[in-house]
């Protein structure tokens, strides 16, 4: 099966709808698909609750969506500098479900393990254990926790081989491989493509299993080019 789609706009053709569950992966600014993010964007769905640490900052990354009221609420742990994120927060403009930053990588990781729930400590006392099952297990009350399952997926990676198989880079991978795995259909944009083979198998971060499609930023790759051309001056 062909998994690598010729442009951003093409992997998303026939997948995104108004009113889906999505799943961002990234941190800040650091691993965030902006090919696939901008892809949304133009693509004019609305109605969206998306599954992402933060927003990225006003007027890139998620922020994008927020300023084109395309999202109607986030699942968060991070309002961070993005403004509008805030204000439309604030004003009542924008649903916001915010989870422990711990406890959303954890919910996602039980989404892609078929786990549909899990109990934990963290926010016992707090209002986000407000209306969730309360449990003693040794004495101690944990708080139980749904497992997230999103529609679609879009991560980011460093490579992939056209099989899906994948190697992030360093910090980028962050929350990426968590919300591949969860989402039903996860669509992965990378800096590289290589043929099936090439990567090692110790070398794989996440098996190309919980890819559906792949499409290649070039971007991404041209800012390769001038970092493999640095690292070649300075040895």
């Amino acid at each position: 099966m062909n998994k690598v789609y010729p442009s951003a706009e093409e992997a998303l053709r026939g997948v995104v709808a108004d009113g889906q569950l999505l799943a961002v992966g990234g941190f800040g600014l650091c691993g965030i698909p902006e090919a696939l993010i901008a892809a949304l964007r133009d693509s004019g769905v609305k109605n969206l609750t998306v599954i992402s640490n933060n927003a990225g900052v006003d007027g890139f990354g998620l922020g994008q969506l927020l300023e084109t009221r395309q999202i109607s609420k986030m699942i968060s742990s991070y309002v961070g500098e993005n403004k509008e994120f805030e204000r439309q927060y604030l004003a009542g403009e924008l649903a916001l479900e915010f989870t422990p930053q711990g406890t959303l990588a954890e919910k996602l990781r039980a989404g892609g393990a078929g786990i549909p729930a899990f109990f934990t400590k963290t926010g016992v006392g707090t209002v986000v254990a407000d209306g969730k099952e309360l449990r003693e297990f040794d004495g101690e009350t944990y708080v139980m926790e749904r497992a997230l399952v999103p529609d679609v997926a879009l991560v980011k990676a460093f490579k992939a081989d056209r099989s899906g198989n994948l190697v992030f880079r360093r910090t980028a991978r962050n929350f990426n491989p968590a919300a591949a795995m969860a989402g039903k259909l996860t669509i992965v944009e990378v800096e590289q493509l290589v043929e099936t083979g090439s990567i090692d198998p110790d070398d794989v971060h996440l098996p190309g299993i919980y890819v559906n499609r792949i499409v290649v930023n070039a971007t991404s790759e041209k800012r390769i080019e001038k970092r493999t051309l640095r690292e070649k001056v300075a040895a």
